[in-house]
């Protein structure tokens, strides 16, 4: 591998983002498709690019991700994460701004599992005294 490509994994939900960064002009490809073919939700959009444009490199960086699980929203966000772990392989000293942003840490929050004698993963079925 080239050393003017860096890899990351970005998670959130149940999406996952492998996402490659190398210096060019801004093209961004999602699962073989150009950026706005495969995201057509404008806040999906804004939220996978937050990264790049919090350190005004949307036009310097060529991306590539290949993004699976989950839906639209879980994927941005995984893309976004990806992004930034990239970024910071890619120029280490852009740590502290997107950590300061945070964007370094992963989301955790994730649905909960449904429970076995039970509704759904908080509700219960209803009580009858009588």
């Amino acid at each position: 591998m080239d050393e003017n490509r860096h890899y990351a994994t970005g998670r959130r939900k149940t999406s996952i983002a492998r996402t490659w960064i190398s210096p060019g002009t801004g093209r961004i490809i999602v699962n073989g498709k150009p950026f706005d073919e495969y995201f057509t939700v404008e806040s999906a959009k804004k939220r996978a690019l937050q990264a790049l444009e919090l350190v005004k490199m949307r036009d310097q960086v060529d991306v590539r991700v290949n993004v699976r699980g989950g839906g639209l929203s879980g994927q941005a966000g995984a893309m976004r994460h990806g992004i930034t772990k990239a970024l910071i392989a890619f120029q280490p000293e852009l740590r502290a701004p997107l950590k300061k942003a945070g964007y370094v840490t992963r989301d955790p929050r994730a649905k909960e599992r449904k429970k076995y004698g039970q509704r759904g993963a908080r509700a219960r079925f209803q009580f009858s005294k009588r």
